[in-house]
């Protein structure tokens, strides 16, 4: 019985990590550049340090949310002139990049406490 529980268990394991939700997908060198070009001027150079308190910070934010958020901002689902605006210049593929670097950050939930 326990060695079936530990068997399902490790392939329940093993099927997460290799699943494509599991991980980003995008190329994060082509994410930072991209990032740098797009978002740094605002968000920061990683992604941690927004120009405005009210600008969120990007690093260490999940690749999922961010992809997503900037889809519908590209769409016109979610709106803000400014975003909107930005994510009109990105491709799919820069999307993906991008969310896979900022996820790759070190983020405020990242942040070790003493």
């Amino acid at each position: 019985m326990i060695s079936k529980l530990v068997t399902i268990l490790l392939a329940a394991s093993a099927s997460m990590l290799l699943s494509p939700v599991a991980t980003a997908r995008g190329d994060l060198a082509a994410g930072q550049a991209k990032a740098k070009q797009v978002c740094a001027a605002c968000h920061g150079e990683n992604g941690d340090k927004p120009l405005q308190p009210e600008y969120p910070v990007l690093s260490g934010q999940h690749a999922d949310y961010l992809s997503k958020s900037l889809k519908d901002y590209k769409s016109g689902a979610r709106k803000n002139a400014i975003m909107g605006a930005q994510a009109q210049s990105l491709s799919a593929k820069d999307i993906e990049d991008v969310a896979a670097w900022f996820a790759s950050r070190s983020g405020p939930l990242h942040v070790k406490r003493h």
